[in-house]
């Protein structure tokens, strides 16, 4: 399969994730077919472009920033790099709509930083942290203690 087509597939198969985050986060079914599938999914992808892409000698370019340039000038690499990113993303997705879920954070409150996470990554993330911090008063996220 071409590295085009597996991006395709890719990009494909985080969106149903992403909209059952938003559209229906309660439903039993969501965080198990966001985590053990698709995320799952996405690994098992990233984990075979890893190893049919970028030589071990590669490995040393995450050194330096020069390296990182010269290592994304490979289309593997890019892919893989692009596939990491949709799967933590993801993950983040996920973490925000049950984290938000646990403390009792309305679900329309956190689209934003949903679709933000979706297409910003980090920036949705934080988005969320500041939400988190203004609805509950406590700036640490702590699954340790019940809600």
């Amino acid at each position: 399969m071409s590295y085009d087509q597996l991006f395709q597939i890719a990009n494909a198969m985080v969106l149903p994730g992403w909209l059952l985050l938003i559209i229906a986060p309660k439903w039993q079914w969501t965080s198990r077919i966001v985590i053990s599938i698709i995320i799952t999914l996405l690994a098992a992808l990233y984990v075979y472009l890893v190893f049919g892409s970028i030589s071990f000698g590669d490995f040393e370019s995450f050194g330096s920033l020069e390296g990182i340039i010269q290592l994304f000038g490979d289309r593997g690499a890019v892919l893989t790099g692009w596939v990491h990113y949709l799967a933590f993303d993801l993950l983040a997705g996920w973490f925000i709509t049950f984290d938000a879920m646990r403390k009792g954070i309305n679900r329309y409150l956190i689209i934003p930083c949903l679709l933000f996470t979706f297409m910003l990554g980090p920036s949705g993330l934080l988005l969320y942290l500041i939400l988190h911090w203004i609805v509950t008063r406590n700036y640490f996220i702590d699954w340790t203690q019940s809600s």
